[in-house]
């Protein structure tokens, strides 16, 4: 627990200081100070140290004219470079590798203060006056606070790590989990460099030779692919995310080094111990995920996660002139999205096909004798159901099912999952939401639920949420989607809970960062650093983008678009807004510049 910590000031006159006290028996090392302080607004440093733990003490006196205000600046920094997070050893921090003590952060941090404020408020206010409902704005800027809480940490290496959360005195479930920050988009699309080192976790330490990628990452990272604990949707969404990395960044490089650790672990899936053995387009088998339990049979959240990363990786395959498994790829998207929309859509929704544990047989559900496997799914309408498909529309890959069996899925969950009084419903687990308060239920069940769901059916959690009414936008159901989130927002007021903290397992819970899809949403925002293209919606309003690389607005008019970059470069060869198509040449923007764009 080894560290250093410093209280400085910029103050250069009545400045006093004194670095030990009395000895502190029965608080007398506070009386002490207080005498001290109090008796002249001064301190006066001590001749000899009393206290074993020697209580240092900082002030600045000034005089405060009548009517007058005075500011009193102090500042705390701090070293701590012995983390262990959840290692058995020390792994370290990455500050720790730029500040070797206290002192010296302060020294070199405190006079970039005011230039940091600057930039932040810049960021803040142009992201403020864009177009999106406030709710939208809220939700997405508030839940930044995650990234800046101990929810996420560097190691010396400069990766970026994160629990799923935070408790009290400790992190929360270890291991930079795949299956929940696979919801998340805030840092691909801010800090695109930080999420490039959870990729090369992901697929270059936590991933066997066999292509099993362990959903938890141990640490030291040397020691992060211990273990056999694969995720199906944890895996599938590290494909597809590495996709939409290398499309933001447009690094060739990146893709390169890491394609063939992509192939690998896509290729998993159609070993004979993955999820998709037979090799039909179907995700089948034993399927861990998200809900902390294994799904028995084809279902649409593991399933259209893999048809997402299957639509990923033919797009990587091309980019890598590997023809024969770009085929491969295309003919099993084919395949299964097809088989999902004629099997698992049951007119309202898709559903689960629970199969036998140790056959993989088709259960009989009609016979009130059959033996259902605990914690299943089944017949229930899940909220996140078509979460892969959140993640494909993120991406550009467009859609992974019947357009308009999205559409009814996503009708359903708001019909069959939104409850706006939970003044009674019962929850045998934990409660997020209470009394008079809205949400979206994780599961509902229209047709009668299982005895033994998966565990946390009659919960609301935010991450999930923000997935459905992401949906909803890109399905123009924006009056449903906003229902949600500020059925979320109304709970994280502020009064009732911290509205800068979604609690999950654990506040500050990183899938809570999945608000931030609805500004991506809104604004239809789509990036490529491969092909420099950019794309926006066409109804008129001022748009805050960010690309992981730059930020800044754009104002659409009937027949204008205004890029403005206002922090980064930015490098187009083609502006999209609605289906209008500009084609620009040597069209390059650095920090502070902008350009207007006639739309023909």
């Amino acid at each position: 627990a080894y560290g250093t910590v410093a209280l400085t000031t910029q103050a250069v006159e009545g400045v006093t200081y004194r670095t030990s006290s009395r000895a502190d028996n029965w608080n007398n090392g506070i009386l002490n100070f207080w005498d001290d302080f109090s008796a002249d607004g001064e301190l006066t440093e001590r001749d000899r140290q009393e206290d074993e733990d020697p209580m240092a003490s900082l002030a600045v006196k000034k005089t405060v004219g009548p009517g007058s205000t005075e500011t009193f600046t102090f500042y705390l920094t701090w070293n701590f470079p012995n983390r262990k997070a959840w290692s058995e050893t020390i792994v370290g921090n990455y500050y720790s590798t730029r500040f070797p003590d206290a002192w010296e952060a302060a020294e070199a941090i405190v006079p970039q203060i005011p230039e940091m404020e600057r930039q932040t408020l810049s960021f803040v206010h142009a992201f403020l006056k864009s177009t999106y409902p406030d709710v939208v704005k809220e939700a997405a800027l508030f839940n930044l606070a995650t990234l800046r809480s101990q929810t996420v940490f560097r190691l010396p290496s400069g990766h970026l790590m994160g629990w799923e959360g935070v408790m009290d005195r400790f992190g929360s479930c270890a291991g930079s989990c795949t299956h929940v920050w696979n919801y998340e988009v805030a840092t691909p699309f801010l800090f695109g460099e930080l999420a490039k080192t959870m990729r090369d976790v992901e697929f270059n330490y936590a991933t066997k030779e066999n292509g099993l990628m362990n959903f938890r990452a141990s640490l030291p990272l040397s020691e992060a692919a211990k273990g056999n604990s694969a995720a199906a949707d944890g895996q599938m969404g590290c494909v597809m995310k590495i996709y939409r990395d290398w499309q933001l960044s447009g690094d060739d490089e990146f893709l390169q080094k890491n394609w063939g650790q992509v192939k690998k672990v896509l290729a998993y899936a159609w070993t004979d111990k993955g999820w998709d053995g037979n090799q039909d387009g179907i995700m089948e088998g034993s399927q861990h995920n998200t809900m902390d339990v294994n799904y028995f049979g084809p279902n649409p959240q593991m399933g259209f996660w893999y048809m997402g990363a299957l639509k990923a990786a033919e797009k990587m395959a091309l980019a890598m002139k590997d023809k024969t498994f770009a085929k491969k790829c295309n003919t099993l998207f084919r395949q299964g999205s097809i088989w999902m929309d004629a099997n698992l859509f049951n007119g309202e929704y898709y559903e689960h096909k629970i199969t036998d544990p140790e056959t993989f047989e088709y259960l009989d559900m009609r016979n009130p004798d059959v033996k259902v496997p605990p914690f299943q799914l089944g017949k229930g309408c899940l909220v996140d159901q078509l979460v892969g498909q959140y993640m494909a529309h993120i991406c550009g890959l467009g859609y992974l099912g019947d357009k308009d069996h999205i559409r009814t899925t996503l009708e359903s969950i708001m019909k069959y999952n939104y409850v706006k009084d939970f003044s009674r419903h019962f929850n045998n687990m934990r409660s997020y939401v209470m009394g008079d308060e809205s949400g979206l239920l994780m599961a509902s069940w229209p047709k009668g639920r299982l005895e033994v769901p998966f565990p946390y059916f009659a919960e609301v959690m935010t991450g999930f949420e923000y997935c459905a009414a992401v949906g909803m936008i890109y399905e123009s159901m924006e009056k449903e989607a906003l229902t949600c989130i500020c059925a979320i927002r109304d709970r994280h007021d502020g009064a009732k809970r911290n509205p800068f903290s979604e609690a999950e397992c654990g506040y500050h819970y990183a899938r809570s960062m999945a608000s931030w899809a609805a500004v991506i949403t809104l604004s239809d925002f789509q990036y490529s650093g491969v092909d420099r293209r950019m794309h926006f919606t066409d109804r008129p309003g001022c748009y805050f983008w960010s690309n992981g690389y730059a930020w800044g607005t754009c104002t659409v008019t009937d027949d204008t678009a205004t890029i403005e970059v206002l922090k980064g470069s930015l490098q187009l060869d083609k502006l999209v807004i609605g289906d209008k198509e500009k084609r620009l040449k040597n069209f390059r923007l650095a920090s502070g510049e902008n350009r207007i764009i006639k739309l023909s």
